[in-house]
């Protein structure tokens, strides 16, 4: 598929990838036992307050398929609604620049950010930014980037990576951010305590004067409505408000999944996405602004990266839905024991297992989509439904085709499962194969599990132990209790 025209829209790049497999950043990951503490009390707050603010709508799933319906209409005309969204903006005076990838988005945004001669620029919570790495490449040329959400903040100064897409602090306790403002957070009270509205009154102190000194501020977007050129961010702390009306530039970075076709649309998602991200019945905050207001230049940055790629994918694409809820994350086994960190990515937690192997390429996330026990709880409580197990399956079955077109010889898993495969697909082969272990038997003699297995199915008995094989199989025991009836 081409993206507006552009052949090859290349895969995404940016923070989209770790430095090693899930499987051992996991495994260092379960070590921390302050890090699954501090995450069984987040999550099991916000799974509560969610569960009880969705009972009280009796139409819930019919707004989630309403949502699903309304998101797939957009994938499915993406070049129309976008191309509207444009020109739209565009009517209204600002400015639509397009990114096909994380450094075409990060050299735009950096060029408008120069041309107004600002040394910083304060940010409203933005996971497209982060994606891209914005940060780093506004950093490089000597340009700081202010977080002005409280949790963006803390991760900032704690020089650390978020592990939530939305509470990126989440791996911190209270005690732990009190420590971070002690540290890094110039003239703070050295007697501040832990308390959260005492944290929270030290952040607003500390941000208050870069609001009003920044000219620049750069945001993502939760929405774009094509039909109006509008835009909207959805926000709990009054953060974004002020950037988005004060500084003098607005620079938004938006993936193009984000859009809505119509306005009436926006009705169905301001009442899935607070209720499963937040458990609150509506964001404090709602900001919609469309093209350029008096006093303020906007630039819109229209971001692929990798997006057009998933889109081609009939059995993946769906997670292109995603409204970043967070939902799923919370509700995860998997995450709730590991965090955000082990990722390796800025999505992480179920929908991370499938987003950003598809953004990046199976290549370079094969281990993600086996970060599931496959429970089915993250489609339970998705407000746009997106089926996260089954697609899980399906890209499985593409990073092991992936292995096995890397590799000159078959593994040792694909032997063992064409072996099986021939000798199930046949009653005579499979009495034989059952007689064959039976004899095995011999070999494990008086154990009731089987701990180790050879070569590259080892990697199976080193998480699970194999039962031992039975002293005679269904079949037979069936047939020896048949023969003896009289």
């Amino acid at each position: 598929m081409t993206f507006l025209g552009i052949p090859g829209a290349p895969r995404g790049v940016g923070h989209l990838r770790g430095d090693e497999p899930f499987p051992d950043a996991a495994r260092e990951a379960l070590k921390n036992t302050q890090l699954r503490d501090n995450l069984r009390n987040a999550t099991t707050t916000i799974r509560a307050k969610r569960a009880a603010v969705v009972a009280e709508l009796p139409d819930w799933m019919e707004l989630r398929a309403a949502g699903a319906a309304i998101k797939d209409d957009v994938l499915a005309n993406l070049e129309r609604y976008v191309l509207e969204l444009e020109a739209n903006v565009t009517r209204r005076g600002g400015v639509v620049h397009w990114a096909r990838d994380a450094n075409e988005a990060n050299a735009i945004a950096v060029n408008l950010v120069l041309e107004t001669g600002a040394r910083e620029v304060v940010k409203v919570k933005s996971i497209a930014t982060q994606e891209i790495g914005l940060n780093d490449a506004l950093e490089a040329v000597g340009i700081g980037a202010i977080e002005t959400d409280l949790a963006e903040l803390i991760v900032q100064l704690g020089h650390d990576w978020p592990s939530h897409i939305l509470a990126p602090a989440i791996h911190r306790n209270r005690s732990e951010i009190r420590d971070i403002f002690l540290r890094e957070m110039p003239d703070v009270d050295p007697e501040l305590t832990n308390d959260p509205p005492a944290l929270a009154e030290a952040a607003r102190r500390h941000l208050r004067k870069k609001f009003l000194s920044a000219t620049v501020a750069i945001s993502g977007a939760n929405f774009a409505i094509a039909e109006t050129g509008t835009l909207a961010i959805v926000e709990s702390e009054g953060n974004g408000r002020m950037c988005l009306t004060l500084p003098r530039t607005l620079i938004t970075v938006m993936g193009i999944e984000k859009l809505l076709a119509r306005w009436r649309d926006l009705e169905v998602f301001l009442q899935l996405l607070p209720r499963s991200a937040t458990g609150e019945r509506m964001n404090p905050y709602t900001s919609m602004w469309t093209g350029a207001v008096e006093g303020q230049e906007f630039h819109l940055i229209l971001l692929d990266n990798g997006r057009t790629a998933t889109l081609a994918d009939p059995h993946g694409r769906a997670a292109l839905r995603c409204i970043r809820c967070s939902a799923c994350l919370n509700v995860c086994p998997v995450y709730e024991r590991v965090g955000g960190h082990a990722y390796g990515s800025v999505y992480p937690g179920p929908i991370g297992a499938v987003l950003s192997p598809q953004l990046t390429g199976i290549d370079d996330n094969a281990s993600l989509p086996f970060a599931s026990t496959l429970c089915g709880a993250c489609l339970e409580v998705c407000p746009v439904a997106i089926d996260i197990p089954s697609m899980l399956v399906h890209l499985r079955g593409r990073a092991v085709e992936y292995r096995q077109q890397q590799s000159r010889l078959p593994s040792g898993e694909s032997v063992v499962m064409s072996s099986l495969g021939a000798a199930m697909s046949s009653p005579r082969r499979w009495n034989v194969a059952l007689r064959l272990l039976s004899l095995s038997r011999r070999v494990v003699a008086n154990r009731t599990l089987v701990k180790f297995l050879p070569g590259d199915v080892s990697r199976w008995t080193k998480v699970r132990d194999l039962p031992s094989i039975p002293r005679e199989s269904f079949r037979a025991r069936w047939r020896h209790q048949t023969q003896a009836k009289p």
